[in-house]
C-alpha cells in the first residue's frame, strides 16, 4: 500500500516503505501525552476494562492467551493485506 499525496509526499505516521514511524509525528504524539495524560488514560480505558472483564471470566492465563491470539490475528491479517 503506497499512500501518497499529489505532490508525492507520504501521508500518515507510518513510513510504508520502511515500516517505521515518522519521528516528528511520534514526538508530537508523545508531547501530547505528556501535556495531558488524561487523553491517554481515556484512550486506554476500554482496553484495560476489556482485559479486566476477560480476566474475571476466563482467569489471568485465559485472558492473556485470548489477547495474544487476537493480536496475532490482527498482525496476520495486516500482513496478508499489505
Amino acid at each position: 500500500m503506497n499512500r501518497t499525496f499529489r505532490s508525492g509526499t507520504r501521508a500518515g505516521v507510518w513510513d510504508m516503505a520502511g515500516g517505521g514511524i515518522d519521528r516528528t509525528k511520534a514526538q508530537a504524539a508523545l508531547e501530547t501525552v505528556k501535556e495531558s495524560p488524561g487523553i491517554a488514560a481515556i484512550t486506554a480505558a476500554p482496553l484495560v476494562i476489556g482485559f479486566g472483564v476477560m480476566w474475571w471470566a476466563l482467569g489471568f492465563w485465559g485472558a492473556l492467551l485470548t489477547i495474544l491470539v487476537v493480536a496475532g490475528v490482527i498482525v496476520g491479517v495486516r500482513k496478508l493485506r499489505g
